[in-house]
């Protein structure tokens, strides 16, 4: 009995610290997402799909890969966290969220490639773009997988409980892959900078996207050890 009451008292603690490293991912969330429109509006022009312009074109990529993919996935990693219902409404939301993550995110590959026909630039040529494909494309396949493995009612439960451990881990893994394709394009804008104070801004953004990375992946860590 005491050393039950060990684990169970273990993993209350787990769940409480859990739920408290995702809520400062939600600061950092917004965080994040306030210094990228400051970026974006302050020291970029604006954000246009439609502009003459091929920067305000190309503005709109950052926008929506930090806002509608990075961000996103994030909140739907800690849906399982941070929702207080039933399993089953939690894992809506976080299908659905990931579904909006997805397609903004795709919406975000293809500004990027706008810009580059509008700037007359060729395609796929960095490290950052390499690493944000393979994202984007990992992503996608691990919201089939999903889908199918854990939404739709045709899979047996034995089946659905072999697949969860790889599942999370392909979910934190691709996310972080996402964190790390967003610094490797804020050390390129960085390094071409048009001030100091813009170069500044855009470290200190990708230090808050780092962040809540690590802060995401760190609760699921938690949640984890409460479960088990």
């Amino acid at each position: 009995m005491a050393i039950g009451g060990g684990i169970i008292g273990g993993g209350h603690h787990h769940s409480v610290v859990a739920t408290r490293v995702a809520a400062v991912a939600h600061v950092l969330f917004l965080t994040t997402a306030v210094l990228m429109l400051v970026w974006l509006l302050r020291f970029r022009g604006g954000i246009n799909i439609q502009s003459d312009d091929p920067e305000q074109i190309f503005n709109v990529h950052p926008f929506v890969m930090c806002w509608g993919f990075i961000l996103l996935l994030g909140e739907a990693i800690l849906a399982y966290t941070t929702i207080p219902m039933d399993h089953r409404t939690q894992k809506m939301v976080h299908m659905l969220v990931h579904l909006v993550a997805l397609i903004l995110g795709i919406f975000g590959v293809y500004a990027a490639f706008k810009f580059h026909d509008a700037a007359v630039a060729p395609d796929l040529v960095t490290l950052h773009s390499w690493l944000g494909i393979l994202a984007i494309a990992l992503f996608g396949l691990q919201w089939l997988f999903g889908f199918f493995a854990f939404w739709l009612p045709g899979a047996h439960e034995r089946t659905r409980a072999a697949a969860a451990p790889a599942h999370v881990a392909g979910g934190l893994a691709i996310f972080m892959l996402a964190v790390c394709a967003a610094e490797t394009g804020l050390v390129q804008k960085s390094a071409a900078a048009a001030s100091t104070g813009e170069g500044k801004l855009i470290n200190v953004t990708g230090i808050f996207i780092l962040l809540y990375g690590v802060a995401v992946a760190t609760a699921v860590a938690l949640r984890k050890a409460f479960f088990f």
